[in-house]
C-alpha cells in the first residue's frame, strides 16, 4: 500500500510549529498526487494551507491513532518519528506521570523534580525476577536485566547513564545500585552493599555541586563496577573518575556553589573537634562566596555533614584519617583568603603575619616564612643557573588558585584510592555490572577545554551505542531469516578521527603544550592550516581568529581557543608542591608520593582505580639513558587514553542505556518543555535508534498475535489449522506491496506505516459491524416506541386540544384588556422619560460651561506661573554662569600665584642653607620666645581677675534665687485657695440643679406608675388564662417527653451496642497485630538460626585440615549462641568430647586474624564473666535463703491464714453493709407512692436479694471447705520436705550443681544441638592448656542461667503490667460511663433524675455482686489446684514411707511391687501409654520423625498418628516421674522435626504434614493436661489419662512456636509454588476468549496472553489450590487451621495479582478488568465447593475485585467520580490514581480517563488518611491462631503398625 493512501480526509497530521516544535492538524480533504497545498485544520480551530516543499514533495509526518498513544515502548508505535516520540514521551509524563519509557533498548527518564514513590523495596521486589517487557518501564527493570543477564550469559554487563546536568543521572545510577544491593545481597558479613550505598554519599560530598541548573550536580563522571561471586552475591566495587572540575574550587558563577564538602564544614563549624579547624560562615571565605547562593533550600549542610562522616566510618576511613580531610578542606578555604599586595608592576608581596595563609600553614604543617617566599617568586631553571624571579600580584594569585586546585585534586584522588580499597574483595571476582554516570552533551554560549572534553567522550559513547543497536538489529533479522539489507547510519568516525588522530585537534594541542612561546593563538593558527577546508565537520567562525566549530552528531559547537593551552598543561609551582612535601602533617605527603612516581593512563592503581580526572598529569619515570627531566603526560593525552580504556571495557560487556532527559530549565515539577526535549532527545541517540528501527521492520507479531488481533478480517473460509499459513494468505490480500512485510520464523515484519494500516481496516470492519448491529436494534426499539407513543398522543390530543380551546378564548379576553392598559401605561412613561432627559439636559450643560470656564481659568493661571518660571531659571542660570567664570579666573589666579610662590620658595631654600641666614632666624626665635613669656604672664593675671569676679557674681545670683523661689511658693498658695472657692461655688449650682431635675422626675414617675397599675390589673387577668392554656400545653409535652425518653433508651442502647461491636473489633485487630508482631519475631529467629546453621557449615567446609594440628573455631561464635534453648532447661550446659590431634609442621597455617579476634572476644568475655559470676552469687545467696525460709514454712503459712481470715472479715463486712444499703434503698423506694418509680424497681430487689442470699450461703461453705483443706496442707508440709515440679527454679540450681561430670552434661546437651552440626572440631586445644576452652564454657552455663532467669523476671513484669493496664483501662471505661450517666441526668427532669439513679444504683450493686461470684468460683478453682496438689503430695509421702525417694531409678520405679498406684487393675486394660528404653530413643525420633515418609502414613494410617504415638510415651515417663527422659524427649522430638523441615522444607506434604501433628501434639498436651478449660468435651476415661506429675505449659509454648514457625514454612512453600502461576493465569491467559484485543508491541516484547503449551491458565491455579486442600484434608489438619491458610493463599494471589496490575500499562483496559472479574468468580466458585466461604478469604480479594471494577466502570462525570470513590474503599489513593492514569484503551471505541477527572478524584479522596505506599505488601502473613480441637479418639485404641518398625515400644 502507498503511504499517500493514508493521507484521506479526516488524517491526522504532524506540522512544523516554531512555539510548540509540533502542532497536531486534520485533513479537510483527501490527498491526491501532484497537490501542492493541503488544507488542514488545527486542534484550536483555526483552517491552514500548508504548502509542500516544491524540491523534496515531502508530505507531513502521520499521527498515531490515539489507541497507540501513551505506548511504554516507543518502537511499538506505528508512525516512528520525532513528533510521534515527543508527543508520546509528553503524555505519558504530563497525563499518566510515568517517567519512564521504553526507546527500544533504551530506557528514557525524564527527571520529574518531585519525589515520587516508585523506588521502595516492595517496587524492588515486584520486578525481581520479570522479565524486561512485561512491566512498566522503570531503572529497576533495567537493572534486573542486566543482573539476569550477567547470571544467564556469563557476560559482563554495564549501564551507561546518560544525560544534562539535572537530568537525573546520579540518581538513576544510584537507584540501579540500590537495585543490585537488594535483589543480590552480600556474600559476606561485611555487609558490601552497605558499602557500596555508602560510597555516594562521600562522591557527592566531594564532586557534586549545585549549578544553575542543577542542586546536586555531579562535576565528575563515573564508572562503578559492581563485583559478583559465582552464587551472583555482591562481593565488592571499584570506581573510576573521570574530568574532574577543579575550576569550580576557585571559581563559581552567580547563583552556583562550590563542591558540597566546603558548606558542611562550615556548617559544621561549632562542632568541638572542628574549632581547629578555625571556621565560619560560608560568606566569609573567597572560595565558597562568589556564587552569593551559598545555601540550598531544603538541605541542611550540618546534617548532610553527618551522613559524609557516618559513610567514612562504615568505609573504614578512620576518625583520625578524617579530620586529615576536613584538615586539609579548611586549609584550601583559608588558603582562598590570602591576599596579595601589589609592589610595583612585576612583583608582590604578602603582609606581615597574614591570618589567613598563617592558619594555612598551621592546618597543612608547612613553615610560613618558606610558603611566604613561594607565594610570591618562582624558580626559573635554565641550561646553566637557576634564579628566583618575582612574579606580579595576577600571577601570584593564578599561582594560589592552581596550588588551591591541584590540593583538592590530588585528595579527591586520595579518597576514591580509600574508597575502593574499603570496596575491594579479597574473594575472586567471578563478574560484575558496570554503572556509567557520565555527562551528557554540553554547548553553552562560550564553550571552552571542558566542554570539548565532554563532547568528545560522547562522540565516542555515541558511535558504540550506534553500532550495538545496528548489530541487535542485524541479530534480530538473521534470527528470523529476514533478507539483510544495509541500513545508512551516521557513523561519527570522521568527527572522532578530527579530534584524535594524528595531527588532529588533541595533538596539535598537545604539540603546542610543548613549545616554549605556544600560546592559544598559535594553536588556533595551525588548526585553520591544517584542518580548515580540509575537513567538513571543521569550521571557522565568521567574526573570529581565536575559536573553531566542531560538527558534533548532536549539534555544531563553537570553541574559544582561550584558555585551552592552560587547561592542559594543568601547571602548578614545582616549589610551591616541595613545601607542602616537607610537611610535618602526615597525611599531607601521602596525596603527592605518587608525583615521583610512573603512572601510565593505561595501568591501574593499587585499588584497581584508573587516575582519570583532570588532575595534573604524572611524569613518567626516565629510562637510562633517558633526559633528567620528562614533560609530563598533558590533560587531554590522560582523558584520551582513559577513555579509549573506557570503551576497552564497555566493548567487553552487554550495555545498557539509560537517557536522561531534563523537562524544563526551572525545575519545575511535571512540566514539559518541548523543545529543551527535542534538543536532547537529538543529542542523546533515541532518535537515532528511532531512525535505525524505522529503516527496516520496525513492527513486529507472531503469528498467534496478528491471528488474534486481525481475526476480524478474515472470512470463515481463510481461516486455517495452520495459523502461519492463514496469516501469509490474509496479508497477500490486505496488502498488495509485498515489500511492506516480511514473515519470519516466528514473527511477521512490517514496514513503518503498515500496522497503523491494519489498525484502520481493522477499526473500518468494527465500526461497519457496530452500525449494523445499531442499526438493528435501534430500528426495534424506535419501532416499539413509536406505536407506544402513538397510542399516548391520541389520548393526549383529545384533552390537549379542549384545553387549548378554553386557554384561547381567555387569551383574547386577556389581550383586549392588555391593550388598554399598555396605552395608558405607554403614555405615562414616555412623558416620564421626556421630563428626565430634559433635567438632565440642563445639568449636563451646566457642569460642561461650568468645566470649560474652569479650563479657561486655569490655562491663563498656568501661562501666568510660567513666566514667573522662566524669569527665575534665567536668572538662575545668569548667576550660575557668572560663578562658574568666576571660579576659572581665581583657580586661574591660583595657579599663577602658586608658581609665583614656588619661585619664592626655591630661593627660599637656596638662602635657607647659607650659615648667616641660620644665624638670623636664630636671633628671631629667642626674641619671639621672650615675646611669648611676656604674654602668658599678662594673661595669667587678667585670668585670677575674671576668677574673682565669677566668684561674686555666682554668690549674688544665688541670693536672688532665693529670693524669687519664695515669691513664686507664695502665689501657688494663693492660687490654689482661689480654684478651690470657685470649685465650691460651681458644685452648689449643679447639686441646685439636679434637685430641680430630680423634683421633675418624681411627678413623672407618679404618673408613669399609676399607668402600670392599671395595666398590671388587665395583664394578671390575661396571664391567669394563659397560664391555663400552657398548663394544658404541659401536661402534652410531658406525654411526648416520656415518649421521646423511651425512644432515647432505645437508641442509647443500639449505639452502645454499636460502641461494643467496635471495641470488640478494634481489640480484634490489637489481638492481631501482636500476634503478627510475635509471629514475624518467631520468623526471624528461624531466620537467624537457619543462618548460623548455615555459617556453621560454611565454616566447616573452608577448615580443610588434613593432618593433625590445632582446629580453630568459628568466627561467628560467641557466647551468646542462637540456639534453641527452653526457659525450663536453665541448668543445661554443653561439654561435647571432642578429638584432639597433634599439631604437625605440614598442617595448613592458623587464620591468624580470626585467632585474634577470637582471642580479642575472650578478654570480653572474661570481663563479662566477672560481672556474671557476682551475679550467679547473688543468685545462689537467694537460693539458700529460700531453703532456710522452706523450714520456717509452717509460720509462714500460719501468717497466710491469719492474712485471709482477715480478708473474709473485711469481704463479710463489706457484704453486710451491701446488705444494709439494699435495705435501706428498699423502704425508700416503698415510701414513694409514685408508680412509675416502684414498679421498675421492685423485680430487681427481688432478684438481687435471692442472688446474695444464695452467694452469702455459699461463701460460707467455701469458706469452711478452703480452711479444713488448709489445715490439712499445714499438717502434711510439717511432715515432708516439698520436692518441686520441672518448672522449680531451686532443683534446676541443684541439678546444675550436681551434673559436674562431662558425660552427663555432654548426654543432657545432646539433645539441644542443631542435628545438622558438621564434623567435631577441637575447641579444647584452642590454645596449650585449653584455659580458653574451659572459660567459654563456664560463661556458657552462667550466660544461660542468667538469660533463663531474666526472660522469666521478664514475663512477670509483663504479666504485672498488663493487668495493671486492664485495670486502668476498666477504671476509664467506668469513669467515662459515670460521666456520660451524669450528663444525661441532668437533662433530664426532677422525677425522671430521681428513677435513673436508682436504676444506675442497682445496675452498680448487681456488677457487684458478679465481681463476688468471680471471686468464689476463682477460689473453687484454687481448692481444686489445691486438691490436686494433695494427691501428689499423699504419692510422695508414699515414696518417702518406703525411703527410696531420690535413689531409685525409673526402670526399678516400674517393677517396684510396694507401690499400689502402678500396679494395673485389669492386664487387657491398657491405658494409653507406650512404654520404651532410654537408649532407643534416638531409634523411636528416627524412625517416628526423621525417616518417616508422609505419604504413605496419610494415605494408609490415621491422620495425625506420630503425634498420639509421642504424646502416649510421654505419659508413659510422666507416669514414672521421670523428668530427665520427658526432657529428653520432647527436646529430641522438637529438634528431629526441625531437622526434617530443613532438609525437606521445599515439600508441601512434608510441611503440611508435620504442621498437622505438632498441632495435633499440642492439642494433645492440652487435652490431656489437667485444666479444667480443655477437659470439657473429655469423657472419662480421656479424663483418667490425664498428666498427673508434670505440668507442660511451658512446652506447649515451644510447641506453638514451632507451630508458627512451621506455618510460616508452609506459607513460603505455597507461595513458591503459586507465584509463577498467579500473574500468567490472572491477568496474561484469556480465559473468555476473544474480549481482549492484543496491541501492537515494541521491541521489548511482553509475555503473550495467548496460552501457549507451558503457560499457566487459571485451571493450572484452581488444580493447584484442590491439590493443597486435599493433602492437608488427607493429613487431618484442623479445619480451622485449613481456612487460615486458604485465606493466606488467597492473599497471595490477590496481592501479587494487584501488583502486577499496578506495575504494568498494557493490563489496565476494560476487557482486562472482565477477564480479571471473571477469574476471580471461579475462584470464589471454588470456595463454594470446598465449604470455605466463612474462612474470610474472599475479602483478602476485595482489593483486587474493586481494581477491576475500577476498570470498567464510567469515568467521566462528577457522579462517576462519587460512585468509585465510594466503591473503592479497599483500595488506597495512590492505588485507585495510578490504575486511573495506566487505564489504557484497547479498542478506538475507548477513551481514555481525562486528566481533570483524575484531579477530581484526588480532590474527593485528600481527607482520607490511608496509606501512601502503591503496592500490597505479597509477603505479608497473616497472625495464626491454633483453636483447641480435642480428640475423640481413645488412646487405649491405638495400634502401631508394623510398617513404622516400632517394635521396640509396648503398649502399657
Amino acid at each position: 500500500m502507498a503511504a499517500s493512501e493514508l493521507y484521506t480526509k479526516f488524517a491526522r497530521v504532524w506540522i512544523p510549529d516554531p512555539e510548540e516544535v509540533w502542532k497536531s492538524a486534520e485533513l479537510l480533504k483527501d490527498y491526491k498526487p501532484g497537490d501542492k497545498v493541503l488544507l488542514l485544520h488545527l486542534e484550536e480551530g483555526k483552517d491552514l494551507e500548508y504548502h509542500l516543499d516544491p524540491k523534496t514533495k515531502e508530505l507531513p509526518h502521520l499521527r498515531n491513532p490515539d489507541i497507540l498513544v501513551g505506548e511504554n515502548d516507543l518502537t511499538a508505535l506505528s508512525y516512528l518519528h520525532e513528533p510521534a516520540v515527543l508527543h508520546n514521551l509528553r503524555v505519558r509524563f504530563i497525563d499518566s506521570k510515568l517517567i519512564y519509557t521504553y526507546c527500544g533498548i533504551v530506557l528514557v527518564a525524564i527527571n520529574p523534580y518531585e519525589q515520587l514513590p516508585i523506588y521502595g523495596e516492595d517496587i524492588i521486589n515486584a520486578y525481581s525476577g520479570q522479565n524486561m517487557g512485561d512491566m512498566d518501564p522503570h531503572i529497576f527493570a533495567v537493572a534486573e536485566e542486566a543482573y539476569k543477564q550477567m547470571a544467564r550469559d556469563e557476560r559482563n554487563q554495564s549501564i551507561i547513564v546518560s544525560g544534562e546536568s539535572g537530568a537525573g543521572k546520579t540518581v538513576s545510577a544510584k537507584y540501579a545500585m540500590r537495585y543490585f544491593a537488594t535483589v543480590s545481597g552480600s556474600a559476606s558479613e561485611a555487609n558490601v552493599e552497605e558499602k557500596v550505598l555508602a560510597s555516594n554519599p562521600i562522591m557527592e560530598s566531594i564532586g557534586n555541586a549545585k549549578t544553575t541548573r542543577n542542586d546536586n550536580s555531579s562535576r565528575f563522571g563515573k564508572y562503578i563496577e559492581i563485583g559478583f561471586d559465582k552464587r551472583y552475591r555482591i562481593i565488592g566495587a571499584n570506581m573510576r573518575t573521570y574530568l574532574l572540575e577543579k575550576s569550580r574550587v576557585v571559581f563559581q558563577a552567580e547563583e552556583e556553589r562550590n563542591y558540597h564538602i566546603f558548606y558542611q564544614l562550615c556548617a559544621s563549624a561549632n562542632i568541638p573537634e572542628f574549632k581547629m579547624l578555625r571556621l565560619g560562615n560560608a560568606n566569609n571565605f573567597h572560595y565558597t562566596s562568589q556564587g552569593g547562593s551559598p545555601v540550598i533550600e531544603g538541605v541542611d549542610d550540618a546534617k548532610e555533614m553527618a551522613h559524609t562522616r557516618q559513610a567514612c566510618t562504615l568505609l573504614g576511613i578512620s576518625e583520625s584519617y578524617q579530620m586529615g580531610i576536613f584538615r586539609i578542606l579548611a586549609g584550601i578555604l583559608h588558603l582562598g583568603n590570602v591576599g596579595f599586595a601589589s609592589r610595583d608592576s612585576d612583583s608582590c608581596t604578602i603582609p606581615p603575619k597574614h591570618e589567613p595563609l598563617s592558619i594555612f600553614c598551621d592546618l597543612m604543617g608547612v613553615d610560613y616564612e618558606e610558603m611566604c617566599h613561594w607565594l610570591c617568586h618562582r624558580k626559573l631553571a635554565t641550561a646553566t643557573e637557576t634564579y628566583i624571579k618575582p612574579i606580579s600580584k595576577l600571577q601570584a594569585t593564578n599561582a594560589r588558585d592552581a596550588l588551591a586546585k591541584h590540593i583538592y585534586a590530588k585528595l579527591f584522588n586520595w579518597i576514591v584510592d580509600h574508597v575502593n580499597q574499603a570496596l575491594h574483595s579479597a574473594v575472586k571476582q567471578h563478574s560484575f555490572i558496570g554503572v556509567l554516570d557520565i555527562y551528557g552533551f554540553e554547548t553553552f554560549e562560550i564553550n571552552s577545554f571542558e566542554q570539548f572534553c565532554i563532547n568528545y567522550a560522547n562522540e565516542k559513547l555515541q558511535q558504540q551505542f550506534n553500532m550495538h543497536v545496528f548489530k541487535l538489529e542485524q541479530e534480530e533479522y538473521m534470527k528470523e531469516q529476514i533478507p539483510w539489507t544495509l541500513i545508512d547510519f551516521y557513523d561519527n568516525q570522521p568527527c572522532i578521527n578530527l579530534i584524535e588522530s594524528k595531527m588532529g585537534i588533541l595533538d596539535l594541542l598537545d604539540e603546542e603544550c610543548k613549545m616554549p612561546k605556544g600560546t592559544d593563538d598559535t594553536w588556533a593558527q595551525k588548526l585553520y592550516n591544517t584542518h580548515l577546508n580540509k575537513c567538513a565537520l571543521f569550521e571557522k567562525p565568521r567574526l573570529s581568529n581565536k575559536a573553531f566549530i566542531i560538527q558534533h552528531f548532536a549539534d555544531k559547537v563553537e570553541y574559544q581557543c582561550e584558555g585551552f593551552l592552560e587547561k592542559n598543561k594543568d601547571t602548578v609551582f614545582e616549589e610551591q608542591i616541595k613545601v607542602l612535601k616537607s610537611s610535618k602533617f602526615k597525611m599531607l605527603p601521602e596525596l603527592f608520593q605518587d608525583d615521583e612516581k610512573a603512572i601510565s593512563p593505561t595501568s591501574a592503581t593499587s585499588s584497581g582505580r584508573i587516575p582519570l580526572s583532570r588532575t595534573p598529569a604524572k611524569p613518567t619515570k626516565g629510562r637510562p639513558g633517558q633526559m633528567a627531566k620528562e614533560h609530563k603526560k598533558t590533560v587531554g593525552h590522560q582523558f584520551r587514553n582513559s577513555l579509549h580504556l573506557l570503551m576497552e571495557t564497555l566493548n567487553a560487556t552487554t550495555p545498557h542505556y539509560v537517557r536522561c532527559i531534563k523537562p524544563n530549565d526551572f525545575k519545575f515539577p511535571f512540566t514539559f518543555d518541548e523543545k529543551r526535549a527535542v534538543q536532547q532527545l537529538r543529542a542523546c541517540g533515541v532518535l537515532e535508534t528511532i531512525r535505525i528501527s524505522a529503516a527496516g521492520f520496525p513492527s513486529r507479531w507472531t503469528y498467534q498475535e496478528f491471528f488474534s488481533r486481525y481475526r476480524v478480517l478474515m472470512k470463515q473460509k481463510d481461516v486455517l489449522s495452520d495459523r502461519k499459513q492463514t496469516c501469509k494468505n490474509v496479508l497477500e490480500k490486505l496488502i498488495l506491496d509485498k515489500d511492506k512485510y516480511q514473515f519470519g520464523k516466528t514473527k511477521i515484519f512490517f514496514r513503518a506505516g503498515q500496522v497503523a494500516y491494519l489498525e484502520k481496516l481493522r477499526a473500518d470492519k468494527l465500526r461497519a459491524a457496530c452500525i449494523r448491529i445499531q442499526k438493528t436494534i435501534r430500528g426495534w426499539l424506535l419501532r416499539k416506541k413509536y406505536l407506544r407513543m402513538r397510542k399516548a398522543a391520541i389520548t393526549v390530543q383529545r384533552y390537549v386540544r379542549g384545553f387549548q380551546a378554553r386557554c384561547y378564548a381567555k387569551f383574547l379576553r386577556r389581550t383586549r384588556a392588555a391593550i388598554t392598559i399598555q396605552k395608558y401605561w405607554r403614555m405615562y412613561v414616555v412623558r416620564r422619560r421626556y421630563k428626565i432627559t430634559r433635567a438632565a439636559t440642563v445639568v449636563l450643560q451646566s457642569y460642561l460651561r461650568g468645566y470649560l470656564a474652569r479650563n479657561r481659568y486655569r490655562k491663563i493661571l498656568r501661562e501666568h506661573k510660567a513666566v514667573i518660571i522662566q524669569k527665575w531659571v534665567r536668572g538662575w542660570l545668569a548667576r550660575k554662569h557668572y560663578r562658574r567664570s568666576m571660579r576659572a579666573i581665581i583657580y586661574l589666579q591660583c595657579c599663577f600665584r602658586r608658581m609665583m610662590a614656588k619661585r619664592e620658595l626655591k630661593k627660599l631654600k637656596i638662602e635657607a642653607r647659607s650659615v648667616e641666614r641660620y644665624k638670623k632666624l636664630h636671633i628671631g626665635m629667642e626674641n619671639k620666645i621672650m615675646q611669648l613669656q611676656r604674654k602668658v604672664d599678662e594673661q595669667n593675671k587678667d585670668y585670677k581677675c575674671l576668677m574673682e569676679k565669677l566668684t561674686n557674681l555666682e554668690g549674688v545670683y544665688n541670693s536672688e534665687t532665693e529670693k524669687l523661689r519664695n515669691d513664686l511658693e507664695r502665689l501657688q498658695l494663693s492660687e490654689e485657695e482661689a480654684k478651690v472657692a470657685t470649685g465650691r461655688v460651681l458644685s452648689l449650682q449643679e447639686e441646685i440643679a439636679k434637685l430641680r431635675k430630680d423634683l421633675e422626675q418624681t411627678q413623672s414617675e407618679k404618673k408613669s406608675i399609676e399607668e402600670r397599675a392599671d395595666k398590671y390589673k388587665q395583664e394578671t387577668e390575661q396571664l391567669v388564662s394563659s397560664l391555663k392554656e400552657e398548663n394544658t400545653l404541659l401536661k402534652q409535652e410531658k406525654e411526648t417527653l416520656n415518649h421521646r425518653i423511651v425512644e432515647q433508651a432505645k437508641e442509647m442502647t443500639e449505639t452502645m451496642e454499636k460502641k461494643l461491636v467496635e471495641e470488640t473489633k478494634q481489640l480484634e485487630l490489637d489481638l492481631n497485630d501482636e500476634r503478627l508482631r510475635y509471629q514475624n519475631l518467631l520468623n526471624e529467629f528461624s531466620r537467624l538460626e537457619e543462618r548460623y546453621d548455615d555459617l556453621k557449615e560454611e565454616m566447616s567446609l573452608m577448615v580443610n585440615v588434613p593432618k593433625p594440628g590445632h582446629k580453630r573455631t568459628d568466627s561467628t561464635h560467641s557466647s551468646n549462641e542462637s540456639e534453641y534453648t527452653f526457659s525450663s532447661e536453665i541448668a543445661e550446659t554443653e561439654d561435647i568430647p571432642l578429638r584432639t590431634e597433634e599439631p604437625s609442621e605440614k598442617k595448613v597455617p592458623l587464620d591468624m586474624s580470626l585467632f585474634l579476634k577470637l582471642q580479642k572476644r575472650v578478654t570480653e568475655l572474661e570481663q563479662e564473666k566477672q560481672a556474671m559470676q557476682d551475679e550467679l552469687d547473688r543468685k545462689e545467696e537467694q537460693v539458700l535463703r529460700s531453703k532456710a525460709k522452706e523450714e520456717e514454712r509452717p509460720q509462714v503459712r500460719g501468717a497466710e491464714l491469719e492474712y485471709e481470715s482477715l480478708k473474709r472479715q473485711e469481704l463479710e463486712s463489706e457484704n453486710k453493709k451491701l446488705k444494709n444499703e439494699l435495705n435501706e434503698l428498699r423502704k425508700a423506694l416503698s415510701e414513694k407512692s409514685a408508680p412509675e418509680v416502684t414498679a421498675p424497681g421492685a423485680p430487681a430487689y427481688r432478684v438481687l436479694m435471692e442472688q446474695l442470699a444464695t452467694v452469702s450461703e455459699e461463701l460460707d461453705v467455701r469458706k469452711e471447705e478452703v480452711l479444713i483443706l488448709r489445715s490439712q496442707l499445714v499438717s502434711q508440709k510439717e511432715a515432708i520436705q516439698p520436692k518441686n515440679t520441672m518448672t522449680d527454679s531451686t532443683i534446676l540450681l541443684e541439678d546444675v550443681q550436681k551434673m559436674k561430670d562431662k558425660g552427663e552434661i555432654a548426654q543432657a546437651y545432646i539433645g539441644l544441638k542443631e542435628t545438622n552440626r558438621s564434623s567435631a572440631m577441637d575447641f579444647h586445644e584452642l590454645n596449650e592448656d585449653g584455659e580458653l576452652w574451659l572459660v567459654y564454657e563456664g560463661l556458657k552455663q552462667a550466660n544461660r542461667l542468667l538469660e533463663s532467669q531474666l526472660q522469666a523476671q521478664k514475663r512477670s513484669h509483663e504479666n504485672e503490667a498488663e493487668a495493671l493496664r486492664g485495670e486502668i483501662q476498666s477504671l476509664k471505661e467506668e469513669n467515662n460511663r459515670q460521666q456520660q450517666l451524669l450528663a444525661q441526668n441532668l437533662q433530664l427532669p426532677p422525677e425522671a433524675r430521681i428513677e435513673a439513679s436508682l436504676q444506675h444504683e442497682i445496675t452498680r450493686l448487681t456488677n457487684e455482686n458478679l465481681d463476688l461470684m468471680e471471686q468464689l468460683e476463682k477460689q473453687d478453682k484454687t481448692v481444686r489446684k489445691l486438691k490436686k496438689q494433695l494427691k501428689v503430695f499423699a504419692k510422695k509421702i508414699g515414696e518417702l514411707e518406703v525411703g527410696q525417694m531420690e535413689n531409685i531409678s525409673p526402670g526399678q520405679i516400674i517393677d517396684e511391687p510396694i507401690r499400689p498406684v502402678n500396679i494395673p487393675r485389669k492386664e487387657k486394660d491398657f491405658q494409653g501409654m507406650l512404654e520404651y528404653k532410654k537408649e532407643d530413643e534416638q531409634k523411636l525420633v528416627k524412625n517416628l520423625i526423621l525417616e518417616l515418609k508422609p505419604r504413605g502414613v496419610a494415605v494408609n494410617l490415621i491422620p495425625g498418628l506420630p503425634a498420639y504415638i509421642l504424646f502416649m510415651c510421654v505419659r508413659h515417663a510422666d507416669y514414672l516421674n521421670d523428668d530427665q527422659k520427658v526432657r529428653s524427649l520432647l527436646t529430641s522430638t522438637i529438634n528431629s522435626i526441625k531437622k526434617v523441615l530443613k532438609k525437606r522444607g521445599d515439600d508441601f506434604e512434608t510441611v503440611s504434614f508435620w504442621l498437622s501433628n505438632t498441632c495435633r501434639f499440642l492439642h494433645c498436651l492440652k487435652q490431656y493436661s489437667g485444666e479444667e478449660g480443655f477437659m470439657k468435651h473429655n469423657t472419662t476415661r480421656q479424663n483418667e489419662h490425664c498428666l498427673t506429675n508434670f505440668d507442660l505449659a511451658e512446652y506447649r509454648q515451644v510447641l506453638s512456636d514451632l507451630a508458627i514457625q512451621i506455618y510460616q514454612q508452609l506459607v513460603r512453600v505455597l507461595e513458591n509454588i503459586l507465584q509463577p502461576m498467579i500473574v500468567s493465569g490472572m491477568l496474561e491467559h484469556e480465559t473468555i476468549q476473544g474480549v481482549s484485543g492484543v496491541k501492537p508491541t515494541g521491541l521489548r516484547k511482553r509475555t503473550s496472553s495467548i496460552a501457549d503449551e507451558g503457560t499457566y491458565t487459571l485451571d493450572s491455579i484452581l488444580r493447584q489450590l484442590n491439590s493443597f486442600h486435599s493433602v492437608m484434608c488427607q493429613h487431618g489438619m484442623d479445619p480451622e487451621l485449613i481456612k487460615q491458610v486458604v485465606k493466606q493463599m488467597f492473599y497471595i494471589v490477590g496481592a501479587i495479582t494487584l501488583n502486577n496490575l499496578l506495575l504494568r500499562k498494557d493490563m489496565c483496559s476494560w476487557s482486562k478488568g472482565m477477564q480479571i472479574r471473571y477469574n476471580v468468580s471461579q475462584l470464589e466458585e471454588w470456595l463454594r465447593d470446598k465449604n470455605l466461604m466463612n474462612s474470610g478469604a474472599k475479602e483478602t480479594l476485595e482489593p483486587l475485585i474493586q481494581a477491576a471494577q475500577l476498570l470498567q466502570v464510567k469515568k467521566k462525570t462528577d457522579d462517576d467520580a462519587e460512585a468509585i470513590c465510594s466503591m473503592c474503599n479497599a483500595l488506597t489513593t495512590a492505588q485507585i490514581v495510578k490504575v486511573l492514569n495506566l487505564y489504557t484503551p484497547v479498542n478506538e471505541f475507548e477513551e481514555r480517563v481525562s486528566v481533570s477527572f483524575i484531579r477530581t478524584i484526588q480532590m474527593r479522596l485528600r481527607d482520607r488518611k490511608d496509606s501512601p505506599q502503591l503496592l500490597m505488601d505479597a509477603k505479608h502473613i497473616f497472625p495464626v491462631t491454633f483453636p483447641f480441637n480435642p480428640s475423640s479418639l481413645a488412646l487405649e485404641t491405638i495400634q502401631i503398625p508394623a510398617s513404622l518398625g516400632l517394635g521396640f515400644i509396648s503398649r502399657v
